[in-house]
């Protein structure tokens, strides 16, 4: 098998690999044991990826070529992360330049002239830089905001505001020209938001629904709008916070037009771990999807400068959430520049890459080491397996590749090392999880 750790020493991520044998266990071992089941299965993964922000795009657009080329292939290529899907705004988002919409004037959506010039600017080439890098498709999940200002009750993309009961079927046709749009360029939908993070009426574009008319609108407009225009596309309901995600999912699902449509179930991390929700969701709803479909370090919250914390908290929620049933892993944005940015409404945040637009450079972050320990070796199509765990000093999962491999995470956030035995089909083999580090171990399963 290959161990490979990466530690956090004197402001440095050290990165070692190892091999190493399982053995019989001629003596029973009983202390500081981790189990793996692999005739266990649980979900499967959909894949790991990041989002194509236009504030993203115009980072690397302001990059030197190569530079921005070596990115895109760290984050997608075969060498790299691996990523393999990605998320996407309808209309603008924080993380935009300004407010911006493809319509601004009430008319009819089927006809009317769709004006994408931002996307086509800073995020669909993005997007073919990525699917170039990855030698594949890389779909889609497709979120708004906000609906453009003259569909809302404030009149304006910030500060919430309600979408106005009378263009409902407006907005719903909208979303799908806007998938139509990418599809018609050669771009990939994987899923469609009903509204990014309901519940919150921010300072930048925003759009409050109760579960009631986030239900309404996803089975009654919305549902209806994707078959009149042929599109197969699940849509993604709530897509905000863990603390709610049951209760919301409930509320949504009980509503009985749901079961005529495939659906994802999206989810945050900006309330905190509430791995219960997740659990309780893929239990309640074992056909759906889960999907994480943001998260990032916010400047508000966190530090720019407590790499390991910060990469700490990226993988100590994958883990959580993987073990609770998550199918899909998507951080927020690809890159920013060295200040957080640009954002419109000055969130700023910190991402796995930031660059420094002055002198054409960019730092790799410790997060974006961390992730790469789940992306890089647990493949589409891998299914968690049985695990057992002798401390919660360790955070673990395990997969099962298609290939059959075997795939364990193995996260120390601690400042000791701890030693254990990983064990397989009644053999064992010692390993030393170092201080303050993150491992996966890569293995063929024993006959």
């Amino acid at each position: 098998m290959k161990i490979i750790t990466t530690q956090w020493k004197h402001g440095i991520a050290v990165t070692a690999e190892e091999e190493k044998t399982f053995q019989p266990d001629e003596n029973g071992v009983e202390e500081s044991i981790i189990n793996l089941y692999p005739q266990v299965h649980f979900q499967k993964i959909i894949g790991f990826g990041g989002a194509f922000t236009e504030s993203a795009g115009y980072v690397l657009s302001k990059m030197p070529e190569e530079k921005a080329k070596e990115i895109i292939k760290g984050y997608f290529g075969p060498n790299g992360l691996r990523y393999s899907i990605g998320r996407t705004h309808i209309d603008s988002c924080d993380f935009s330049l300004d407010n911006y919409s493809a319509v601004t004037e009430e008319t009819n959506i089927e006809t009317a002239v769709f004006d994408l010039s931002r996307d086509e600017a800073y995020i669909l080439p993005v997007v073919a830089a990525a699917r170039e890098a990855a030698g594949k498709d890389v779909p889609l999940l497709m979120a708004p905001w906000s609906p453009p200002s003259y569909m809302k009750t404030n009149g304006q993309k910030n500060g919430g505001g309600k979408l106005r009961p009378e263009y409902r079927a407006q907005w719903a046709e909208y979303l799908c020209r806007y998938i139509e749009e990418y599809q018609q360029r050669g771009f990939s939908v994987f899923s469609v938001s009903v509204q990014n993070e309901p519940k919150a009426a921010q300072k930048w574009d925003s759009c409050v629904y109760t579960a009631q008319e986030e239900s309404n609108f996803a089975w009654e407009y919305l549902a209806p709008a994707l078959r009149h225009h042929g599109l197969t596309v699940p849509i993604m309901i709530w897509d905000h916070n863990k603390e709610r995600l049951f209760d919301r999912t409930e509320e949504i699902l009980s509503d009985k037009r749901s079961s005529e449509v495939d659906s994802v179930i999206g989810f945050h991390w900006y309330s905190g771990d509430h791995f219960e929700a997740v659990e309780l969701v893929h239990k309640q709803y074992p056909d759906k999807l889960l999907a994480f479909s943001e998260g990032c370090v916010e400047y508000s919250k966190f530090g720019a400068d407590s790499q390991l914390k910060n990469a700490q908290m990226y993988a100590h929620d994958i883990i959580g959430n993987l073990n609770a049933g998550m199918n899909a892993f998507v951080d927020w944005n690809l890159v920013l520049n060295s200040k957080g940015g640009p954002n419109h409404t000055g969130n700023l945040c910190n991402a796995p890459v930031m660059c420094d637009l002055e002198d054409g450079t960019y730092e790799i972050k410790l997060s974006y080491e961390y992730i790469g320990h789940f992306s890089r070796y647990i493949d589409c199509g891998a299914e968690r397996i049985g695990m057992t765990r002798f401390s919660d000093r360790l955070e673990v999962t395990a997969f099962q590749n298609p290939s059959g491999r075997l795939v364990a995470v193995v996260l120390n956030r601690g400042k000791e090392e701890i030693r254990f035995h990983l064990r397989l089909n009644d053999r064992i083999c010692p390993i030393v999880s170092k201080a303050n580090s993150i491992s996966t171990i890569v293995m063929e399963q024993e006959q």
